[in-house]
Order: C-alpha cells, then structure tokens, then sequence
C-alpha cells in the first residue's frame, strides 16, 4: 500500500513538473516573434536605431527589481487562497497582450514615424510584456520551490528543457509564417502565438496550486540593502557575482543583433534569420544534454571553461562572417555560440548553487538573479549604442555589428581570466565567518534567552 501511495506521490509531482514548464515555456514563446523577428524588421526593414530598439527589448529588465515586492506580497495576500496563481495567470495575460499590441505598434510606426502615438504604442507593447514576465517568473519559480522542496533541481531541469524545445519550435514556426514578409503575415505570426502561450499557459495552471492553508510557510524574503551588503561584504561572492553580468552580457546581449546582421551583412531573408534562434536553440540543447556526461570528466569550473571558450570562438567567427561576407561561417558561428552557451549554462548554474550558504539561500539566489537582470541590460544596450554610433562614424553597418561581437568575444575572454579565480572553498570560508542576517540574530537570542 505504501509503495502505492509512494508511486502515486512520484505520478502528482511529475504532472506539476510538467505543468509548470508549460508555464515556463507560455511566458518564453511570447518573447520569440519580439527576438527572432520583430527586433530585425525594426532594425533593418524599418531602419529604426538598433538603440531604441534595444532599449525596448531591456524594459523587462528595468523592471526586474519590481519581483521581489511581486514576491513578498504574494505571500502576504492570497487571492480566494491562491498565493501564486492569480499572479501567474496577470502575468501570463500581460505577455500575450503584449505580443498582440506589438503588430499595432509596428503598423504606426510603419505609418507615422516615431510619433508619440507610435511610441506609446512601442513602449505599451514592450512594457506589457515586461511587467508580465516579472510578474509571472518570480510567482512560478515561487510555486515551482515550494510544492516540490526535495526535487527543485529536477523541477528546474525540466522546466528549462521544455522552455528550450518550445522556443525551437516557434521560432521555426513563427520563421514559416512570416514568408513572404507583410504586416499581416507578422500580424498573423504574433496572435498565433500569443493564442498558443495563453492556451498552454492555462492548461499549466490547471488544478496546479493547492490553496495557501495547505502550503509550509514561504521562505523568507530580504531586502535589497541586505542583499547587496551580504553579498559585497565576500570577496567571493563579490568576483563571482561581476563574473556573471560579464559573461552573461556578452552571451545574452547578442540576442536581439544576430538577425539584423544576418539581414543587413549577408543578405539572409526574414524566415533565415528568425531560424537562428532554431538553430542556437537546438544547439544548446544538445550542449545541455552532454553537459550531464561531461561533469563526469570536468570540474564545474573546468566546464566552464570549456563553455567560455566555444562561445569566444562563436563569437569571432560570426564576426570574421560579416567581413569575409560567408553564411556558413556565420551559421557555424552560431552552432558554436550555441553549445558554448549550454555548457556555460550548466557550469554556472552549479557552481551558483555552490555559491551559497545553508542560512543565506535565498539572499544569494537573489543577487544571482540580479546579476542575470543587469547582464541582459548592459549587453543588449550596450549593442545597439555600440552598433549607431559605429554605423554612423564609419557609414559601414556590418563594421559596426563586427565590432559589437568582437567587444562581446572580447567579454567572454575577460570572464575567463576572472573565472580563474573563483575559488568555492575561500567563498564558504569568508561566508562562514559574516554575521547572520538581523531575524536570524533575533531567532538565536530569544533560543538562548529560553
């Protein structure tokens, strides 16, 4: 009877598993048609500064430090017993009314210029999905630690998998519909898969989260002050966590200037270039999969290693692809770039949970999401400032995009000297030796007073 029961818990958790990555992956394909497509219309068939292009594209990470007030008053106020569904099902809907505003937005544009119409409408479409996704990601990953404490690394596992496997297969699909390119095969492309996310969206949702009553308490949550002290008070901490935003600037930042240049250095049609994301997508899932097999053979930062030097050199070689004008050299690029990035990806998030203390979990979690918030927006504004300013001293677009992913390969190298010396044992040392946190202090007096 108890292996019954024990089988039966094993079947529950997998269906929330799975459940919640297709919540991960509704939230995810939303921003595809904005990353894939949108970004190289707007850039190159528009002509529109790559700058305030990709200052669109950051607002989600304007908005980051917004989660953990989502967080802390989840917790504090349930919704007819729901901490983290309500929040969730906002969010979800703000992401897919953001990517059925966009369209719009581009037709004003289109139409009118940068008015303050066109504008507004830009600034509605991103923001909205901006806000969405904030609300979303920290309410999901929320619920995701909280009904499955023994098994997150699994949860995670699988929610990142199917995130992948989803943003790989709308790209190609979203790549299908927008050939031959006209407003409304984007149009068309957007709602399809907004009406998708919102479908999948729900489906996860169903039935997911038991009511608050049934749930342990929530984890604490800290400050930001507290945060950024505990974390810049160890030298450790401190190297790895500007480690990150290096790296992680150079690997992500790329991500809304590969179709534009695709589209403006080498002629590649719009479904060409939003197949890019298909082709790194499928890359660094295949990087994903062997990363299991080779943490046998390498240590995290040895992998690591490994990871930085495949992305440098994915980088180079789609930068020599705009000057010696060769798609297969940029499409290798790519390959490269792609694997680089899933092994990073593993290697990090190991030696990210390494980088923690048993009573300071969730400060350094934290400030590892920070990290990843401020990488994104430093790399991709860095970009497009870097790819307008360049266009316009050397009236050269493909130089300008060139000299961006050479900056970024040369981001990548930097993290590689810095990665040297990160040292997991010396970080423990120095955690040990901090003060607790003020309700830990106040937790261990009044032991004591008893």
């Amino acid at each position: 009877m108890s292996m019954e029961l024990s089988e039966q818990r094993d079947v529950t958790m997998w269906r929330k598993r799975l459940q919640l990555g297709l919540i991960h992956t509704a939230v995810a394909i939303t921003l595809v048609p904005f990353t894939s497509t949108l970004n190289r219309v707007m850039i190159y068939e528009m002509g529109l500064a790559a700058t305030v292009v990709t200052l669109l594209v950051a607002l989600p990470y304007f908005f980051s430090p917004i989660q953990v007030a989502i967080g802390s008053y989840a917790d504090r106020h349930p919704v007819a017993g729901w901490r983290r569904t309500p929040y969730i099902l906002l969010g979800l809907l703000m992401c897919v009314g953001g990517a059925f505003l966009a369209p719009q937005a581009v037709r004003v544009v289109e139409a009118q210029g940068w008015t303050a119409l066109a504008l507004a409408l830009s600034a509605a479409a991103f923001g909205a999905w901006g806000m969405g996704y904030n609300f979303a990601a920290v309410s999901y990953l929320s619920l995701a630690s909280e009904i499955d404490e023994q098994g997150r690394s699994r949860t995670i596992s699988t929610m990142f998998f199917m995130m992948i496997i989803g943003i790989i297969l709308t790209a190609a699909a979203v790549g299908h519909m927008v050939d031959p390119y006209s407003l409304d095969a984007l149009r068309r492309a957007f709602w399809a898969v907004g009406s998708a996310a919102l479908v999948i969206g729900l489906i996860g949702l169903l039935a997911l989260e038991p009511r608050a009553e049934l749930l342990g308490a929530t984890e604490e949550r800290h400050s930001w002050q507290q945060m950024l002290s505990t974390v810049w008070s160890n030298p450790q901490a401190r190297l790895f966590f500007v480690y990150l935003v290096v790296l992680l600037a150079a690997l992500l930042g790329q991500d809304v200037l590969l179709e534009p240049f695709g589209g403006q250095a080498l002629g590649l049609s719009i479904q060409a270039t939003t197949r890019i994301t298909s082709i790194w997508g499928t890359c660094m899932l295949v990087a994903l999969i062997a990363a299991g097999w080779l943490q046998m053979r390498f240590s995290k930062r040895g992998l690591a290693r490994v990871g930085a030097w495949a992305a440098l050199i994915g980088f180079l070689a789609i930068a020599i692809s705009g000057l010696a004008i060769s798609r297969g050299l940029f499409y290798g690029g790519i390959m490269v770039l792609g694997l680089g990035t899933g092994l990073s990806t593993v290697a990090n998030l190991s030696l990210m949970l390494d980088m923690t203390t048993a009573q300071n979990v969730g400060l350094y979690m934290g400030a590892w999401g920070v990290a990843n918030a401020i990488s994104r927006l430093m790399g991709q504004l860095m970009s497009g400032v870097v790819r307008d300013l360049l266009t316009r001293a050397v009236a050269n677009p493909a130089v300008a995009y060139v000299a961006v992913f050479v900056i970024e390969a040369a981001f990548v190298g930097a993290s590689l000297i810095m990665l040297r010396h990160v040292d997991v044992v010396a970080f423990r040392r120095a955690a040990s030796d901090q003060p607790l946190p003020l309700p830990e202090r106040a937790a261990l007096l009044g032991e004591a007073g008893d």
